[in-house]
C-alpha cells in the first residue's frame, strides 16, 4: 500500500494519509490501533476512497475543516477524547455538521449504541468486522445522505426544507441536523399525511444499517421534534399514530 507516514508530536502519535490517483471522496479515519487504522485504509483505497487517518483526535477537525471530508469513521475508545467526545464536536461546528459519521468500535452494548445515535451518527458497526460490509455499510451511508438530483423545498407553516442545500429553517433560521435527521424529516414530510410504521421508516431511511432498532427511531424522531417543534411535547409536524407510528401533518404544505 502506498502510504505516507508523517511524524507528528507524541499528542496526536500517528496520522497516515493513502493517496488515490484522481479525485475520490475523502474519509477520516480516527483509530489508535495502528495496524487496524492501516488495514482500514488499505480496504477504503481499494474500493476507491482517500483517506486520512488519526491516532488521537488533535488537529483532525481543524484539518476536517479545510477538507471537507465526506465522512468520518470513529473509534469510541481512544486516548484523549473519545469517539462520542468527537462526534459532539462535529455535530456542533457549523462547517463538519451534515458531514455524515460512523463508528467502528468494540463498544456493543445498547447505551454505547444509544448514545452514538444521541450524538447524531448515521451507523454504528462492532470490531471485529468484515471489510466487505465496512465498505458497504460506508457506501450506503454516502448513498442515503447525497443530495437529490432533482431539488425542491418543501414548505409547512413555519418549517422549510430546502432539498438542495439539504438545511432545514425554522421561522427563517437554519436549524443544525444531522444528515440521518434531515433524511428521516425529508421522508416524511414528501410522504405528508402518510402514517409510516417504524419498520417502514427503517426500511425507507436506513434501509440496509444494522445498528439502528424500531426503537431507536423514537429517538431520531424526539430530536428532531426539540428542533422543529414549537412545544415538543405537543408536536404540529411529526405526529405520533398510537400503536402504528408516525406522520407529518400537511397543513398549509407548499413545494417549490
Amino acid at each position: 500500500m502506498n502510504a505516507e507516514l508523517r511524524t507528528r508530536p507524541e499528542t496526536e502519535r500517528l496520522t497516515v494519509v493513502a493517496k488515490t490517483a484522481s479525485k475520490t471522496p475523502v474519509i477520516f479515519v480516527l483509530e489508535d490501533d495502528p495496524d487496524i487504522l492501516r488495514l482500514i485504509q488499505h480496504q477504503l483505497k481499494l474500493a476507491g476512497f482517500e483517506t486520512v487517518g488519526y491516532a488521537t483526535s488533535a488537529g483532525m477537525l481543524e484539518q476536517a475543516g479545510r477538507a471537507q471530508p465526506a465522512l468520518f469513521l470513529l473509534d469510541i475508545m481512544l486516548p484523549g477524547d473519545s469517539g462520542l467526545d468527537v462526534c459532539r464536536r462535529i455535530r456542533q461546528n457549523h462547517k463538519l455538521e451534515m458531514t455524515p459519521v460512523m463508528f467502528l468500535t468494540a463498544k456493543g452494548e445498547e447505551t454505547d449504541r444509544v448514545s452514538g445515535l444521541e450524538l447524531g451518527a448515521d451507523d454504528y458497526m462492532l470490531k471485529p468486522f468484515s471489510p466487505r460490509e465496512l465498505i458497504a455499510r460506508i457506501r450506503a451511508v454516502l448513498r442515503r445522505t447525497q443530495r437529490p438530483e432533482k431539488p425542491a423545498i418543501i414548505r409547512v407553516g413555519e418549517l422549510e426544507i430546502n432539498e438542495e442545500a439539504m438545511s432545514i429553517s425554522v421561522s427563517g433560521s437554519l436549524v443544525s441536523t444531522t444528515p440521518t435527521e434531515y433524511r428521516l424529516l425529508e421522508y416524511l414530510a414528501s410522504h405528508a399525511g402518510r402514517v409510516f410504521t417504524r419498520d417502514q421508516l427503517l426500511d425507507a431511511v436506513w434501509r440496509d444499517s444494522h445498528f439502528v432498532t424500531l426503537r431507536s427511531i423514537d429517538v431520531f424522531v424526539r430530536r428532531l421534534r426539540e428542533k422543529i417543534e414549537p412545544d415538543p411535547e405537543h408536536p404540529v409536524y411529526l405526529k405520533t399514530v398510537r400503536g402504528v407510528g408516525y406522520r407529518f401533518d400537511r397543513g398549509s404544505e407548499t413545494a417549490a
